[in-house]
Formats: structure tokens, sequence, C-alpha cells
């Protein structure tokens, strides 16, 4: 059986428990934005998990700001 993905969703936690982005955090989703460009593969979100709340790239309209950069 072959089975593939046609997209992805990246989540992670910051064990700080504060889930805003950081500098690394947008490299690595620009960098996985292109990489899954490379493969035909859809970046739907990259979630940041905190202690009680999340940010959502998609849901703060980031993920598109850096698939223009």
């Amino acid at each position: 059986m072959h089975l593939s993905a046609a997209a992805v969703v990246l989540v992670h936690n910051h064990p700080s428990g504060i889930p805003e982005p950081s500098a690394g955090d947008d490299a690595t989703t620009r960098d996985l934005l292109k990489a899954c460009k490379l493969v035909q593969l859809i970046l739907l979100d990259h979630v940041i998990v905190g202690e009680s709340e999340h940010y959502s790239y998609s849901d703060e309209g980031r993920l598109r700001e850096l698939e223009r950069e």
C-alpha cells in the first residue's frame, strides 16, 4: 500500500508557557514553507502551544506573510 500526505501541520510547545513565536520560530516556519513547496505539500499551520494558550500562524495571518517573503 502506498500512502502520501497532501498537507501538514507543524506543532510544538514552548516550555516557558508563553506561545508567542520567536524569530527562530519564524525562520523555521519560512524554511518549512519553502521545503513543503519543493515536495508539493501544503503547510496548513504552525501551532505553538503554551501553558494555557496557543498561537496559530494561520489564524494570525502570519503564515501568508511568511509565504510572501
